[in-house]
């Protein structure tokens, strides 16, 4: 049994790999020459240079494989230049689908994000709600636009695809919005809180990586949607989990919608000037993301995928403890760009 993976270097991705190395299965990985490929390389997987952008890398190495999981993106809710996230994530994501179909690949899984709902009028919605009429930042367009692709080579040309739709995702060794959030907050590097009660729903990454597993395994599911997430929490009780579990106070300070908007527009007008991220974070679409929340559920992943969650303060204590130990640096100023490409 062979396996395809894109975006293995990325958060969710090196979790995936990890649970996959204790089979027997032969991974393969895509990754570019700029990768960080060392822990890859300590599974002792196969490693293809390659982009999602360069469908010659992905025929090739999808060539003779069994199963594909697609994980490339670019997650990051501030770039310098937008059209990135369009050429990753909506056409990266056409050409994973449309290589698999041309090497005849028996399954997909497609990992895409429950922000693609936006704000449904399902509360809390699951994963066939009708989705909502905006997404809240150019990352969930942008996906959703993927989304559409795969699902029409599905309905059209047969595409054998299964797609997994994680909710805010926390663990240990995370660089991303979440991780940089929490550590900006154990490091009392932000002046107040905003958005305490804003209400989102939350999930181990090893939970995510095993749904994509199990969704991978389970027989006869092609044509299945599965939301990855369980806890639904505000700010407020995550930034108060953060500080019992760091030992560190939280900003006496609790900025209004209205002002931390304001200021997110001000912060991201001033990063497209200097090409450098918003300061704490403070991107007009991941505030907005914050500001707008989401409900939702993963009960099908817990019953048809017979998965347990891991509750939410054990994720926060492996993140704070792997902050500690220097896994990810705590030397942040600023909210990063970055992609699991």
């Amino acid at each position: 049994m062979k396996i395809f993976i894109t975006g293995a270097t990325g958060f969710i991705g090196t979790h995936v790999v990890k649970r996959l190395s204790q089979t027997k299965r032969e991974l393969c990985c895509l990754v570019r020459k700029t990768s960080h490929i060392g822990e890859l390389e300590k599974l002792g997987v196969t490693l293809i240079t390659g982009d999602v952008t360069n469908k010659d890398s992905l025929l090739e190495g999808m060539r003779w494989c069994d199963w594909v999981i697609n994980l490339a993106n670019i997650y990051t809710f501030w770039e310098p230049t937008k059209q990135i996230y369009t050429h990753v994530n909506t056409g990266g994501t056409r050409n994973v689908m449309e290589s698999a179909l041309e090497t005849g690949v028996p399954k997909v899984v497609h990992v895409s994000t429950a922000g693609i709902y936006g704000k449904p009028a399902d509360c809390p919605f699951t994963e066939e709600s009708p989705v909502g009429p905006v997404r809240f930042s150019e990352y969930f367009r942008t996906k959703y636009e993927g989304d559409l692709i795969a699902w029409e080579l599905y309905e059209k040309k047969g595409l054998p695809l299964v797609m997994v739709y994680p909710t805010g995702v926390l663990g240990p060794g995370d660089p991303k919005a979440s991780g940089q959030y929490i550590q900006n907050l154990i490091l009392r590097r932000l002046p107040a809180t905003v958005f305490n009660d804003s209400i989102f729903t939350f999930v181990h990454v090893r939970d995510v990586a095993e749904i994509i597993v199990r969704a991978l395994e389970k027989e006869n599911n092609i044509g299945e949607k599965y939301i990855a997430g369980k806890y639904q929490l505000s700010w407020g009780e995550i930034n108060k989990m953060v500080s019992e579990i760091s030992g560190v106070s939280l900003p006496k300070l609790r900025l209004p919608n209205f002002l931390a908007m304001l200021n997110a527009r001000l912060f991201t007008g001033l990063a497209s000037l200097i090409k450098k991220p918003p300061i704490w974070g403070m991107a007009t679409d991941q505030m907005r993301t914050m500001k707008e929340g989401a409900i939702c559920h993963g009960s099908k992943a817990e019953m048809e995928l017979t998965l347990a969650y891991t509750p939410i303060r054990v994720a926060l204590e492996e993140a704070i403890a792997s902050y500690q130990e220097g896994e990810v640096s705590l030397d942040i100023t600023e909210a990063s760009s970055g992609s699991d490409v």
